[in-house]
């Protein structure tokens, strides 16, 4: 059975009396301990399907299955880390204190985890945090708080981490940083992951596989087995394999989009 199981997901929106179609037909299906990429042009629904998934909204039509589980038994059961765009940090509080936050808050988060959390302060220093522990967040940048935000959803003992853009408000250079950090974590934990993003690069390097989503209403047109070596450096992009992949995904988005 594969752990994650979309079948025929279909999702459509009211708004001023008009109706949208925002995914038609979706069926997927990952392993567990994959790393998933979801790219396509803008509005083609890959948040809406990655909030599907989560139990942050229901679908129309069809069914998702977490581990057996319908996303919101999966979400009751804190099977679920997120990721959002923005970090979600009280500045306020220590980069410590916001690791620990989730589980203050949520004790039945803390209790069905607990053996699967992992050492917050170990986990900060894994992304070149660990002299920032009581710091204040207001005193991070927003690449080293987006550090934050990545650490401690791996922290969490979640076993599925649903990331939604979290390198989009990023300048160039830190986003290449925080994509080999969010390897090496990866590498370490080995959650599954899905990825919701625009970069072709960050999609081929990061991904065991890559879902491409054509244009409104959301389809998959294509998903992408991205067959390169593990662990994966800086060398990779400079391979003729990862080109390759690159201008192959690139070709589906110009397709679906014309």
């Amino acid at each position: 059975m594969p752990y994650l199981k979309v079948e025929h997901v279909f999702k459509r929106f009211e708004r001023r009396g008009q109706w949208t179609d925002a995914l038609h037909d979706v069926n997927l299906e990952l392993e567990q301990g994959t790393f998933v990429s979801l790219i396509g042009p803008s509005g083609c629904g890959k948040s809406t399907l990655l909030r599907i998934i989560g139990g942050l909204s229901d679908a129309d039509e069809g069914q998702v299955l977490v581990g057996g589980q319908t996303p919101m038994q999966a979400q009751s059961d804190k099977q679920f880390g997120f990721v959002p765009q923005a970090p979600a940090l009280f500045p306020w509080r220590t980069v410590l204190e916001n690791m620990n936050l989730p589980f203050e808050v949520n004790k039945k988060a803390g209790a069905v985890h607990v053996k699967d959390r992992e050492d917050p302060v170990e986990l900060l220093k894994s992304v070149g945090l660990g002299d920032f522990v009581n710091a204040y967040a207001k005193e991070l940048s927003g690449g080293m708080q987006q550090r934050v935000g990545i650490a401690r959803a791996f922290g969490s003992g979640a076993p599925i981490l649903l990331m939604d853009e979290p390198f989009s408000a990023l300048d160039e250079i830190t986003r290449e940083m925080l994509s080999y950090q969010l390897l090496d974590i990866w590498e370490a934990h080995k959650k599954t992951v899905v990825f919701v993003t625009h970069s072709l690069r960050e999609a081929v390097l990061l991904s065991d596989k890559v879902v491409v989503m054509s244009a409104r209403p959301g389809k998959i047109s294509q998903v992408i087995d991205i067959d390169l070596p593990r662990p994966r450096s800086a060398a990779v992009e400079d391979t003729e394999e990862f080109h390759h992949y690159v201008s192959l995904i690139r070709g589906q988005l110009r397709e679906r989009w014309e």
